[in-house]
Order: C-alpha cells, then structure tokens, then sequence
C-alpha cells in the first residue's frame, strides 16, 4: 500500500482494526469521509462520541444499554425470569432473541475463558452468575456459547461452578455446526438450537 499523508494513514490503522474490515476496505471508508467532508466526519465522530458516553453495562443481564433508562431485555415483565440463557457477547444475545426460540434472561460474559488471550473466568465476572443463580432462584441455565474450543471450555467452566445444586444445565442442540460462532448462523437455526437444547445435568 502506498505511503499517505500521516493523518490518513492514522484513519486507516484505526479503522482497519474493526472486525470484518481489511486495510483496503478502511481506505474506503476514509476516502468516503474525506469525499462527503466535514458534515459526514462531524455526522461520525458525534454518533461515536455519544456511544461512548451514554452506553453502559446493564447490572442484571450484562448486556450494553442507555445510561439512566432500564435495560428493555430485564425490564420485560412477560420474560421468564427463571430461565437465563448464557452468551459470549451482546451481539449473540439480540441475535437469539430475534430468533424468538427463547424468551427467559440473559448473562453476556463478554468473551470466553482462553489462557492464551488473557480471558479467565475471573475477568469474565463468570462467578456473578453463580451469585445471580443464588439470588434471582434460576431453574435453568442454557449454555449457547459457541462450539469452539474455547467456547467449550468456557461451558465446562460453567458447568463446574454450577452443578451440584437443584439448577438444571442446557447446551444448545442441533444445527450448531461445531467450530462456528452464532453471529454466523441464521435465526431459524438457531430458534431450533434452542428448542432441541440438551440437558447435561
């Protein structure tokens, strides 16, 4: 790639480091913005400034929502509170509830145990759940992290901290293919996933 001015080169560096975008495609969005000018770059930085201040955690689900106003996942009175569904990431959570396979609560651990990354339970906060369990009196956890190694030795962690109690423990079912990720299957098939979930304990 050639040699840019270095505050282009700085845009691209940056953009490039978001998922499913490539050096190439990063060089687009800049020669976009620059092309559009002030009102699409100023349009940007506002939407990204606002993300950044008025995004948080939700303390019962872990999920991102708006400062100051209920998470509209908890705060769903129709949900069955007993039930939580276990996931990797916020992205996975709204792909699962468009599905309308399930309509329980959620934990979102925001990644999965790996050494190699730096990715242990306890930076996880995976022990909440186990308090959320205690204090909320779950029935059911359905585990529906990816078929991936690190996917299931975050499951099996999970199943250790949980089991020799009265929760029963789910995995999703068919139709996972092992080694994906849930952000790459369609909601049907996982709507099924969840409807064919199996008990481990």
């Amino acid at each position: 790639m050639p040699n840019f001015p270095e505050p282009i080169e700085n845009a691209i560096k940056e953009i490039s480091k978001l998922p499913g975008i490539g050096k190439k495609s990063a060089l687009r969005i800049v020669y976009f913005l620059l092309k559009e000018g002030s009102p699409a770059i100023e349009s940007l930085e506002s939407a990204l400034s606002t993300l950044k201040n008025s995004i948080e955690l939700c303390p019962k689900c872990r999920g991102y929502k708006e400062k100051n106003l209920e998470c509209s996942i908890c705060a769903d009175a129709k949900r069955d509170k007993t039930t939580i569904c276990v996931v990797e990431s916020t992205q996975d959570m709204h792909l699962i509830d468009s599905s309308s396979g399930f309509r329980g609560n959620y934990f979102v651990l925001h990644g999965l145990v790996s050494p190699v990354k730096g990715a242990t339970p306890e930076s996880l906060k995976i022990d909440e759940l186990k308090k959320k369990i205690e204090e909320d009196g779950i029935k059911e956890i359905i585990i529906a992290t990816p078929y991936t190694a690190e996917g299931e030795a975050t499951a099996s962690y999970i199943i250790s901290l949980v089991e020799g109690g009265s929760v029963k423990i789910s995995r999703i079912g068919m139709g996972i293919p092992i080694g994906s990720e849930l952000s790459y299957v369609d909601s049907e098939t996982l709507s099924r996933a969840l409807a064919l979930r199996r008990e481990i304990k």
